[in-house]
């Protein structure tokens, strides 16, 4: 088989020939890194290369399911040591930041057989929903290059889109998995809340809101990877419990007639999402009744109720003062707010101002709003369906770190989370899929939400509307 041919493989499959004898994990490799070579020039999604380190490690990978597949993980968590994390602040580039240990979840993917073959382009310190840091430069979206290609994991999502590599590393806490699967057209997985563990570094982090997953190019090859990684290492603070059966299963096998509700008002916002995201949602209800599920309207005033917009921003700020105080820590010296983006800096100002009581005020807040929101799984619904985001992919440079004063960009990123942050507070999984195309050729991705640890659920409508709807034959313009 060509290299060209393999490139658009998604990873169950390039396992298969591994296994089969037809390909090698180097020529697997060889392969991701001439399209790398190649591509990323144009892209700028991968920020780091450890290609000599890869193929000596791919002559001896794990005799896991994805044996030889080459993934790229995001500049951001996941670290492997000797390996530079930079999380897109300019000092820890200038500085050559690097790994001092293995992250829980790098460790079970190399277990899982999977070559880690690069690092690839994040915001600063994640808190963006577009993927332009100043340290780095923009990630462009394949489907145009002008175009935003999300964030916080657009570097990831790029790559996937791009066929540079068939699955990369992506965390998500407001939509920075699912934003850029939705606006590069790949598959993306928010899991439950505890169901990748954030060890050995951290229990959990910016509060409780961080997800760990992977974006993909199919359905199978996200339920399969979660299989892989999933379940809690000792000392994690909580963990999802562990499915009835293996995820991949949940992949090929229908669902039987679900309750699914869709909205498309951004909620807590007041906003109604642009008219090609409502289309996308309208198609896809239409499509869920001629698959025989229950598909209605849903208020969900749960969604709007008071308290989640103003009971995060404290929770965030003071993620971000921590985040920059653990870097004086780790760097042995006072880091002052003007080292990080104008936005960061002015997040980590009102961090420091923020009490502990505030603090605890607003986790407290969060988590009963999230009771009202989850209890609509209880009565009313099976799966929510809106969309992911509640406009096309934007233009690059639209939500640029210096393009706006920090107030406006906060904003601006606010309401392109808007669909998706609210289950980051809730924990519960939520995927994006890539069903619709606009009319200018721009991915729409729809997004379906489950009730806790419900992701066996959420897979089997995705492997069912994949099947109806292929998207497997989509590739970009370029």
């Amino acid at each position: 088989m060509s290299l060209a041919e393999l490139r658009w493989l998604d990873a169950t499959a390039q396992a298969d020939l591994v296994r089969q004898g037809q390909v090698t994990p180097l020529e697997l490799l060889d392969g991701a890194i001439a399209r790398i070579e190649e591509h990323n020039g144009d892209l700028n999604a991968v920020v780091s290369t450890r290609f000599e380190q890869a193929r000596s490690e791919a002559a001896s990978t794990a005799e896991g399911p994805f044996r030889g597949v080459p993934m790229l993980l995001k500049d951001f968590l996941a670290h492997w040591a000797g390996d530079p994390v930079h999380g897109g602040m300019r000092l820890l580039r200038e500085r050559d930041w690097r790994a001092t240990e293995n992250s829980h979840l790098a460790t079970r993917l190399r277990a899982a057989g999977f070559v880690f073959c690069g690092r690839t382009n994040t915001p600063e310190l994640a808190t963006s929903l577009t993927t332009e840091p100043l340290s780095r430069g923009a990630t462009h979206n394949p489907w145009d290059r002008t175009r935003s290609p999300g964030g916080s994991s657009g570097g990831s999502a790029a790559a996937v889109a791009a066929g540079l590599v068939s699955v990369a590393h992506g965390n998500d806490m407001a939509g920075s998995i699912r934003v850029p699967a939705s606006a590069c057209g790949v598959v993306g997985l928010k899991p439950s809340r505890g169901r990748n563990s954030l060890g050995p570094q951290y229990g959990d982090y910016w509060g409780s809101v961080t997800h760990e997953h992977v974006l993909t190019r199919s359905v199978r090859d996200t339920a399969a990877v979660l299989d892989a990684t999933a379940g809690a290492a000792a000392g994690d603070p909580y963990s999802a419990p562990p499915p009835a059966r293996p995820f991949r299963l949940e992949a090929e096998t229908d669902p039987k007639p679900l309750r699914i509700g869709f909205r498309t008002a951004v909620p807590s916002l007041g906003e109604t999402a642009h008219p090609d995201c409502v289309t996308a949602v309208e198609n896809t209800a239409r499509l869920l009744e001629s698959l025989g599920h229950h598909v209605a309207p849903a208020a969900a005033p749960a969604l709007d109720a008071p308290g989640l917009f103003d009971a995060m921003p404290p929770v965030l700020a003071a993620a971000v003062a921590w985040e920059l105080d653990s870097w004086s820590q780790r760097l042995g010296e006072e880091l002052p707010p003007s080292v990080l983006e104008p936005m960061n800096a002015m997040l980590c100002e009102a961090g420091r101002q923020v009490t502990a009581v505030q603090y605890l005020n607003a986790i407290t807040a969060s988590q009963r709003w999230a009771r009202g929101v989850a209890a609509l799984w209880e009565d009313e619904l099976d799966i929510m369906l809106t969309p992911t985001l509640p406009a096309p992919p934007g233009k690059l440079g639209e939500l640029a770190p210096e393009a706006a004063p920090p107030e406006q960009l906060a904003a601006g990123i606010s309401l392109l989370g808007g669909f998706t942050a609210p289950f980051n507070i809730t924990g519960q999984p939520a995927i994006s899929l890539p069903l619709h195309w606009n009319a200018d050729g721009l991915p729409i991705g729809l997004q379906f939400v489950a009730a806790q640890n419900r992701e066996d659920l959420l897979i089997r409508l995705a492997g069912q509307l994949e099947r109806a709807a292929s998207w497997s034959g989509r590739r970009p313009p370029a």
